[in-house]
This record gives C-alpha cells, sequence and structure tokens, in this order.
C-alpha cells in the first residue's frame, strides 16, 4: 500500500471521525431539547385538560403559613410516569415552568422534572424530592447554582399553590449519597420533622460524577381561586 494511499485513508477515517462527533453534539445540544420541548407541552396540556375538567374545583387546603405536622388523610397515589404538577422558580427567570411527573426513570425526566417515588407528597410532611436535567433536554435546571437562600419554588396541583423557601446555597455530594432526600435530610440543616422540598441535578454541568442538592422547606399554602402567591413576583 502506497504512503498516499494511507494518508488518503487516515484522512477519510478523521472526516468520518469529525463528522460522527458534530453529528453526536448537535444531538445533545439541540436534537434533546427539541424532544423535550415537545414532550414538555404535552405533559402540560394533559396537566391543563385533567385541571379543567374538574380538578381545579377540589377542596384546597385553607393559608397555612406555619403549617402543623399533624398526619394528613391517606390521598390516591401519584400514577407512575404521568404528571401531577406544575414548578415555577423566579430566579430562573420568566416562561421557566416545567411539569413534575412521578418517579426519576431516564424517559421520565426526558419530558419534565421526576418526582422521586416513595418521597412525600407535595405539600406534605416529610421530604417531597425532585430530580431533574442540568443540561440536555431543555436544561431545566441549567442555572441551579444560581438558587440562594429565600429563593421562592412555587408548585400548584391545579387546587392549590405550595410556596417553598430554599434554606441555604445548592450542595455538592455524590450520587450515592441517598440521605440527602431522607425526610429530615441529612446535611440539610433541619434539625426535626417537617414540610421540605430537595431538588437535586448533576454536577458538574456537563457531567455526573456528583450531584447539586437544594433544600427548602414549605413557607405558605393558598387555593388557586386566590390567584397566583405573590412570591411569583419577587
Amino acid at each position: 500500500m502506497s504512503v498516499r494511499l494511507i494518508v488518503r485513508s487516515f484522512s477519510e477515517l478523521c472526516i468520518t471521525v469529525g463528522a460522527l462527533i458534530i453529528l453526536f453534539v448537535l444531538y445533545v445540544l439541540f436534537w434533546t431539547g427539541v424532544k423535550a420541548a415537545g414532550a414538555t407541552e404535552g405533559e402540560i396540556d394533559t396537566l391543563q385538560s385533567q385541571w379543567a375538567q374538574g380538578a381545579v374545583s377540589a377542596p384546597a387546603p385553607e393559608p397555612d403559613p406555619a403549617p402543623s405536622l399533624d398526619p394528613e388523610p391517606p390521598a390516591p397515589a401519584y400514577r407512575d410516569g404521568k404528571p401531577f404538577a406544575m414548578m415555577y422558580i423566579p430566579r430562573f427567570g420568566r416562561g421557566w415552568e416545567w411539569p413534575v411527573l412521578e418517579n426519576t426513570k431516564v424517559r421520565t425526566l426526558q419530558k419534565g422534572l421526576g418526582h422521586y417515588a416513595g418521597t412525600a407528597r407535595l405539600g406534605a410532611t416529610g421530604n417531597f424530592a425532585v430530580a431533574g436535567h442540568r443540561r440536555t433536554y431543555g436544561d431545566p435546571f441549567k442555572d441551579f447554582p444560581r438558587l440562594r437562600p429565600g429563593d421562592a419554588v412555587l408548585l400548584t396541583d391545579g387546587t392549590a399553590w405550595y410556596t417553598y423557601r430554599i434554606a441555604r446555597k445548592p450542595y455538592r455530594t455524590v450520587p450515592s449519597d441517598t440521605a440527602v432526600i431522607d425526610p429530615v435530610p441529612r446535611t440539610s440543616g433541619f434539625d426535626g420533622p417537617g414540610r421540605y422540598l430537595t431538588l437535586t441535578t448533576c454536577e458538574p454541568e456537563w457531567g455526573s460524577s456528583h450531584r447539586l442538592i437544594a433544600w427548602a422547606h414549605l413557607d405558605a399554602t393558598q387555593p388557586v381561586t386566590d390567584g397566583k402567591p405573590a412570591a411569583f413576583h419577587s
């Protein structure tokens, strides 16, 4: 085989590899976002349709700035892989809204945020824990490190608004540290039972060797008939 043929073959191989790399980058940066946008809109439409058919008229809790820790009555389980709430974080800018679905499977997190099965229900005593992608599939938690104490995290299930407040700056840990979603999360600073929220995402921004964690406590609730909480505009 001549040197010229070897050089040509090597050049063609480099071009092919380079094209594959470019296609992969386009897939990660662009196509996963396109897929997520369509899937997310579908989940939001599902929620709005359900709520329009009567869920909004269901009984909602009275405003409760300092929630008691009395046990809640049993409630229907969230449907696996289905949306049940919407989340809004003003710190991340206007228009940031994502559906929350039940479970944290790969397929679920391609459609929105995922509720850790087995953790508390929204607004209930315990730890309502939610995961989301840092990058790809719409980049829902791209700005996660910007969260600061006092920031509002708002959720609605179609009957009530729940306003949680971030307790501390994001905490970095390893994926095996499952205690961060315990009913009273370890290292969160919470010293007893309460109504908590845990948000989790990948760290670093384009990797998954670690996790970033943000903890919050329930600050207030109000029926959807009262309009959006004041924290929406803070």
